[in-house]
């Protein structure tokens, strides 16, 4: 039986604009096995955004139960969750956010710079993970400095060098064209294949075929979940915004 990464189950978030309430999410759930590629995708404004947040612990739900390694994240702190994605979880997102006075390795080891690893050792470690993803011999540029294909490679990077549990990405080629983006999708499927748990949030709808599962959302539910390959998905056109539409004639 896979192991169990993240459940989220019957999730309701409500924001209040002004005296008015808005329900963005209306009680939808999904999961993730360890060794999943899950792929989130929906039109905008479907409330993915709010399901990412939540699941990374940064937006408590108004209702629902968030298990993560087979723990309730919203019985931590804020503090705690905060402690749990430095350790468990890398993140990427479609702006990659730099230190500016760092070059690319230090960027990339920075955040073993907080667990307290020797300098040496945390070198060592980014520049394994910088040539897993063909930028070791870039260690020494400002990240500034590189192309947007490039960036997106060392923030994978960065994702990978506390070994995490999770990798989670929203948008990851959301400003790359399109050879630099089937190059960075090469890559999660590579890690993935290695064993590496991936969850994607994209509008780009054709890289669905790198999933091991696919989730649907629109209106703030799940509206369908998809296996790899799933003969579904080939019977329904999909538009640019991400809808599902009526299925094609045969």
């Amino acid at each position: 039986m896979a192991e169990e990464i993240l459940r989220l189950t019957e999730i309701h978030k409500s924001f209040l604009l002004g005296s008015q309430e808005t329900q963005i999410i209306k009680g939808a759930g999904f999961s993730v096995n360890k060794g999943d590629f899950m792929i989130l995708f929906g039109p905008s404004g479907c409330g993915k955004s709010t399901m990412l947040n939540i699941l990374l612990g940064l937006e408590p739900p108004t209702k629902g139960e968030v298990m993560f390694l087979g723990k309730n994240l919203y019985d931590f702190s804020e503090d705690e969750r905060a402690q749990i994605r430095k350790k468990q979880v890398g993140i990427i997102y479609q702006q990659s956010n730099w230190v500016k006075s760092l070059n690319v390795l230090e960027n990339v080891y920075f955040p073993l710079t907080l667990h307290g690893l020797p300098e040496e050792e945390r070198k060592s470690k980014a520049l394994e993970v910088l040539k897993m993803v063909g930028m070791d011999q870039g260690s020494t540029q400002n990240p500034a400095e590189l192309s947007g294909g490039q960036q997106q490679r060392v923030s994978l990077a960065r994702a990978l060098i506390s070994n995490p549990a999770l990798i989670v990405a929203d948008e990851p080629t959301g400003n790359l064209d399109s050879k630099a983006s089937e190059e960075i999708m090469g890559l999660f499927k590579q890690f993935n294949e290695q064993g590496k748990t991936v969850i994607m949030v994209t509008h780009d709808l054709e890289y669905l075929k790198f999933a091991s599962r696919s989730v649907n959302m629109v209106d703030g539910v799940v509206n369908g979940e998809y296996g790899a390959n799933d003969k579904r998905l080939q019977s329904l056109s999909i538009s640019k915004r991400g809808n599902l539409t009526k299925e094609k004639e045969v």
